[in-house]
């Protein structure tokens, strides 16, 4: 299969040494990865143009849905698995920790979540999603959800037992 690898990997200091990691994975597991770094683009529209491109060609996406700069995942990864999604592609989510979205709020922000009304709510007065999922219930609920990384993404492409 053609993977998608969408998430905000390209933005580590070692992007070039993880590219060539996630490649050799996918290729151990009998895949080929699609990575947005493999572009020649170097324009915002010509990377956005590539990377739908790679989206179109690839037969999944494995998305680090991390958080990113906050308590949520990168926003150009949540916009790749919205386009992959359209497109009836599987998408494949990985999480390095196994925690709700409140659990997630109240470790990143460093404070403990009030209440309110009995919902959880954030040092800004703002509700929490609380259905105890560990994503937005519009990226939780149509992909498949696994805690760990890339491997883990790609076991379950392998299927059980694999």
């Amino acid at each position: 299969m053609k993977l998608y690898l969408a998430g905000p990997d390209v933005f580590r200091p070692d992007a070039a040494q993880w590219a060539d990691e996630a490649r050799r994975l996918c290729a151990a597991a009998g895949h080929q990865a699609l990575i947005p770094l493999d572009g020649v683009e170097t324009t915002a529209l010509g990377i956005y143009d590539a990377n739908i491109a790679l989206i179109r060609s690839a037969d999944a996406v494995l998305a680090n849905l991390n958080p990113f700069r906050g308590c949520e995942p990168d926003s150009g990864t949540c916009v790749e698995i919205g386009y992959a999604l359209a497109l009836n592609k599987p998408v494949i989510a990985y999480l390095e920790r196994d925690e709700s979205i409140s659990q997630r709020v109240a470790r990143v922000s460093g404070v403990a979540l009030d209440h309110r009304e009995g919902r959880p709510v954030d040092r800004d007065g703002l509700y929490v999603e609380d259905f105890g999922l560990p994503l937005n219930l519009m990226l939780a609920v149509p992909t498949t959800v696994v805690v760990g990384g890339l491997p883990e993404a790609l076991q379950v492409l392998a299927g059980p037992g694999q």
